[in-house]
Order: C-alpha cells, then structure tokens, then sequence
C-alpha cells in the first residue's frame, strides 16, 4: 500500500493560522488514511436494501446504511470492486464524497423548480438533482470545460436521466440569456480544494495564496450571475470543498453589501462548524454565521462550505441575448406528423402503450431523435450544447432504431420482445458490441435483460441478435460473476 498524501507546509501553516493548530494537526493525520468510499443510491432504479443486498451477494462488498442522508451507502469491504460492478455500469448507484451529497440535499429541488446547476462536471451532484427532481421538470446544467461535458453527459446517461439540458459556456454569461428564470441555482464553485487533499494529493503541489486570489474573482462573478438568474424568491446554494474564508464567507460578504439576498439557516444532522463573522480582525456580516463549514477529519469524507441564499428583491440584469431564428431547434411531441406512425410501430413492436411516448418532447437532428420530459420549458435552445438523451433514430423506412438509453428509461411499459440473457457468453458478446448467436427468433428489435437489469437494444440479424449497447459504455470494466469484462 502506497505513503498516503501528508499536507504540505504551506498548507499545514495556512490552517494553523486560520483554525488553530490542533486543526492543522488533525488535516495532518486524516490525510495519510485511506479515503473511505460512499455510494448513493439512485433510488429511481433501486432501494437501498436492495442494492446493498445485490453488492454482497454478487461482489462480498460489505456497506454500512448511513442515518442521513437515507440514500447513501459506506463502503466497509471490497472497496476494489465497487467502481467496475455491474450494477454502477447501469447507474443504480454513483461513488459521491459523503460531504458532496449534502448541497443538492440543502438546495432541495423538485420537479416543480426551474433549477440550474451552474458548474456541473463531471456530475455527481447534477445527478442528484436530476434525480430528487424524480427525472421530471427542467433541470439546466453549465459546464465550462467542453474536455469535461462529455463525462458529465455519460454520467447523465449512465444514470437515464432526461430532464436535463447541457451548456457548455461560462457560468457568468449565461445572465445574459437568462433574467430572473430559476426557482433553484446550484453554485458548486471551482476552488483551490483545500477539503480535498486526502483524495488529491496533487492540491498539495500548486495551492498558494495567490492562486487562492484569482479563483476567488471567478466565484464572485458566478455568484453575482446566479443571483441575476433567480427569480424573486429563489435560493442560491454557493458552495466549494475548500476551507478558506477568502474563497468562502470572504466572496459572500462582498455580495450581502450589494445585492439584494439574505441568509437562510441550514439544518443538517452533521457535525460542522457556523461560518466565520470575523477574519483577520475585520468584522464581517453576522449573518455569515448560518453558512457551514465541514472539517474532512470529523464527517471522514470531504472538507465543505455551504451557505444559501434567499433573493429578495428585483436585480438589474445585462443586456440580454436572444439566438437567431436560424440557430433555434424545434421541439415536437408525439402527435406530431415526423413522428406518430413511427412511434406507433415502435409501440406495437415492443408493447408499449401509446400514451406513454406523450409524456415526452422530441427533438430531431437529421435522423437522430433525443427526447426530454413533457414539461421540460426553455426557450433558448440553440444554447444548448445537448438537450435530454437519445431516443433513438430513423431507418431508411422511417421506422424508429430505439437507442440503448431510451430502452433502460422505457423499460416498465415493454412488453414484447424481451430477450432474456442467461448465459455468460452472451453477456459478454452483447456488451462488447457482438452477436448473440440464436437462429430461432422473428425478426425485429429486441431489448435485452440480464439479472433483471434492462441492458440495452438488439436488432436480429442472420445468425443471432446484433448488439446496440453504446459504443461510450463499451470502454468501462464491468464486473459479474466473478468475471472483469471490457
């Protein structure tokens, strides 16, 4: 076993002198452990019984069901095997800091909100929005970094959430395409990622003062940003996992003085700190005190600060920007002319009732088809970088390819052709894109199901059923029975 990470002098000086050196010491010695692991049930798909169950009976995972929050799992055995099982491949659960659970938790959205996720890769928190909004509503994600959109997206997909739309843009311009729009802006800010270091030992190598400066301008313009973007009445959650007041109650003090927002009390049932009222001798604002801060040595997870906000009165946006006609994508429903035969072959193919393919939008990019949720509601769409997930394609018949993902979110109302695996061999010749060799079934698409989880797509051809599992989920491990498939 690997030298765990110790904190860097710098760093080590830095704490002592903001928190006392008994702190520092403590950050000193939580940082040569082993970071211990949670899971947090996507409990769209499964319970939290039941998982735990399936982990050690499949893998000999051991986990412990935490008090709070009700969803979430700590590993206690087989740490190994928990980011390759079979079950993380379909997204019944995501391997999330406890510590990084607990701002979506604090924001609480439903799908009743406008929410936006301001900076989201590579998606742990975006798909826990996604799913306390019970995949329904209009969930908007920004992420700056386009290298980053694509693991926020597969997580998105992994874990079939539709209710989403990407942007891939800085998270200070989007108020000028949007004023006054969200009930719910998650600000989980870039930071020098001070609460992090048992995990990344790398914060040791470049965190200085100065870098601390320049990070703390980008917070205050996003902060800044999303209290345009909210509706009077919304709440902002600003958080980071860093420890330092300049990144923290520092950049919040600024925005209490000039913008028209007060400080709402958090109530959770973890051990944590008020937040600072005075730093170096300056007094701060008082109401500074209902932010928290989480020490990483005392939850044994992420160092964290939180601190909502409530708008309180009508903010002056900038000049605000509408896409050209030219750039606008067009959303349809199910009644619509491109798309009513086709989805009703589709819906007598595998069985699905009609009215179910109602409760979505479509969007069609030459012959690929994405949808999202029926109250999905934004008008500037040519923003976006990807907009819900991938229901599928059209055939050279105009009949409708059902993409793997679409299949996985679909898969309470399929009735027909169903292929059941059991066998090994087939598992592994369908995850890996190849044939199942089975000469005795009709022709047409099927969906396919393995341990009672639905898989994906499969059309047959001569010879068998040629897998559709997407090519982006053909790279992971997976591990089943034993057996690492890649």
């Amino acid at each position: 076993m690997s030298r765990r990470p110790l904190v860097s002098d710098k760093i080590y000086g830095y704490l002592s002198a903001t928190f006392g050196d008994e702190a520092a010491k403590s950050y000193w010695e939580f940082a040569k452990k082993i970071p211990s692991k949670y899971l947090r049930v996507n409990h769209l798909k499964i319970s939290r019984d039941e998982l735990a169950d399936r982990l050690y009976e499949e893998y000999e995972i051991t986990t412990e069901k935490l008090t709070f929050p009700s969803n979430a799992l700590k590993v206690t055995g087989g740490y190994d095997y928990a980011g390759s099982t079979f079950e993380i491949a379909f997204g019944l659960y995501y391997i999330q800091g406890y510590s990084s659970m607990l701002p979506p938790i604090v924001l609480n959205p439903t799908y009743k909100d406008k929410v936006l996720d301001l900076c989201s890769a590579p998606g742990s928190k975006t798909t826990q929005l996604a799913e306390m909004m019970n995949n329904k509503g209009t969930l908007v994600v920004n992420e700056v970094q386009l290298e980053r959109v694509k693991a926020l997206v597969y997580n998105l997909d992994k874990m079939n959430f539709l209710n989403f739309g990407v942007h891939n843009s800085k998270g200070e311009i989007l108020s000028k395409y949007y004023d006054a729009k969200f009930d719910k802006i998650l600000v989980d800010a870039p930071c020098s990622g001070l609460g992090i270091i048992q995990k990344k030992s790398e914060v040791n190598k470049w965190w200085t003062v100065e870098r601390v400066a320049r990070l703390c301008e980008i917070q205050t313009r996003l902060l800044v940003a999303a209290i345009k973007m909210l509706k009077v009445g919304g709440e902002v959650l600003y958080s980071t996992c860093t420890l330092t007041p300049e990144e923290n109650e520092l950049v919040v003090d600024k925005i209490l003085g000039k913008y028209p927002v007060e400080v709402e009390k958090i109530d959770i049932p973890i051990e944590h700190h008020n937040g600072l009222t005075e730093y170096h001798g300056v007094k701060l604002n008082p109401e500074l005190s209902k932010a928290i801060r989480i020490f990483p040595w005392e939850v044994d997870s992420d160092g964290f600060f939180m601190i909502k906000l409530k708008k309180t009165g009508v903010t002056v946006p900038p000049e605000q920007v509408k896409f050209k006609k030219s750039y606008v994508i067009n959303v349809i429903n199910a009644e619509d002319k491109e798309m009513k035969s086709a989805i009703a072959d589709l819906s007598d193919e595998l069985g699905i009732d009609q009215k179910v393919f109602s409760e979505f939008k479509y969007l069609i990019k030459r012959n690929d088809i994405y949808f999202v949720n029926k109250d999905w509601d934004d008008e500037n769409l040519g923003l976006y970088h990807r907009l819900g997930t991938k229901f599928g394609s059209f055939d050279r018949n105009n009949k409708i390819v059902l993409h793997s993902h679409a299949a996985q979110i679909l898969q309470k109302y399929i009735t027909k052709n169903i292929y059941e695996i059991t066998a090994l061999e087939e598992l592994i010749a369908y995850l890996r894109g190849g044939l199942i060799l089975n000469d005795s079934l009709p022709p047409g698409q099927y969906v396919l199901r393995f341990n009672d989880i639905f898989l994906g797509t499969g059309v047959v051809i001569h010879g068998g059923i040629k897998s559709r599992f997407p090519r982006s989920n053909r790279t992971q491990k997976i591990r089943v029975k034993g057996l690492t498939i890649q």
